[in-house]
């Protein structure tokens, strides 16, 4: 076993160490482990990302189940119009994605190198997301609201970006839950993880018909990152996550900037 392929199974177990920690973020290194320590095709790499992401995630949503701390009506609005939009993408949309999208000069953009920029730029955005959280008062007792027009517009702009980079979009949903019905930070923090793992694994399913999986190596995958995760929970008892998450922010804010250097150089 190469030390490359030995890196990215010890990278399944961070990333289960961090989602357990931190609570989200960490299904953002999955596809980078995926693709530069274990070389498997970008494409392939966020279909399994999706699997990951959704096994991982419907552990966490159990959990926070038994505590009673998701709202199913809010998370039923949600991923109805998110898993469509994801499953959809990745059935059809992404399949139909060019081999060549387009040139700069001597530099060619194919459909790998679009999808990692892309991704690097939504780990952009999720960093950003995480640095800037600085802990705001959460409102444990506002009445919750629906507005449905926009949680369903919201819930079909998370899916395709699901679909297309293969991350869960926390960073996105618990907004946007916070504003558009008004959970309380907690409730929506719990109830993101449902949806990820909703919009998620229906998202893999459109993936099955259209390329082989290996599914050892996937259950190995993703075992590895749900021990991590026992793991983080584990060491969520002695260690603040909210600090760690700031800090985590700069980490995939780094990995970003490597990434979009990495396939333009």
């Amino acid at each position: 076993m190469e030390i490359f392929e030995i890196l990215g199974y010890f990278g399944a177990l961070v990333i289960g160490v961090v989602l357990g920690l931190i609570g989200g973020g960490g299904s953002i290194l999955t596809v980078p482990v995926l693709v530069y320590l274990l070389a498997i095709n970008p494409v392939t790499a966020t279909a399994y990302s999706l699997f990951v992401v959704g096994a991982s995630s419907l552990v966490g949503a159990f959990k926070n189940m038994q505590k009673r701390l998701v709202d199913f009506r809010t998370a039923i609005v949600f991923s109805i119009p998110a898993f469509i939009a994801v499953y959809s993408t990745r059935k059809w949309m992404v399949p139909a994605i060019p081999e060549s999208l387009f040139s700069v000069g001597d530099f060619e953009i194919t459909k790998n190198i679009g999808i990692m920029l892309f991704f690097a730029i939504i780990m952009v955005l999720a960093s950003v997301s995480m640095i800037r959280d600085n802990g705001k008062k959460k409102m444990e007792d506002v009445e919750i609201t629906y507005n449905y027009p926009l949680i369903i517009i919201e819930g079909i702009v998370v899916g395709v970006l699901t679909g297309i980079v293969g991350a869960g979009g926390g960073f996105l949903i618990i907004p946007a839950l916070v504003l558009l019905a008004k959970l309380p930070m907690k409730k929506a923090v719990a109830t993101s993880l449902l949806i990820i793992a909703i919009k998620s694994l229906i998202g893999f399913i459109g993936d099955i018909e259209n390329m082989q999986i290996n599914w050892l190596f996937l259950a190995i995958f993703t075992g590895l990152s749900m021990v991590g995760m026992f793991i983080g929970i584990y060491l969520n008892k002695f260690i603040d996550g909210k600090k760690l998450k700031k800090g985590f922010g700069w980490f995939v804010l780094i990995m970003g900037i490597y990434i979009i250097w990495a396939e333009i150089s």
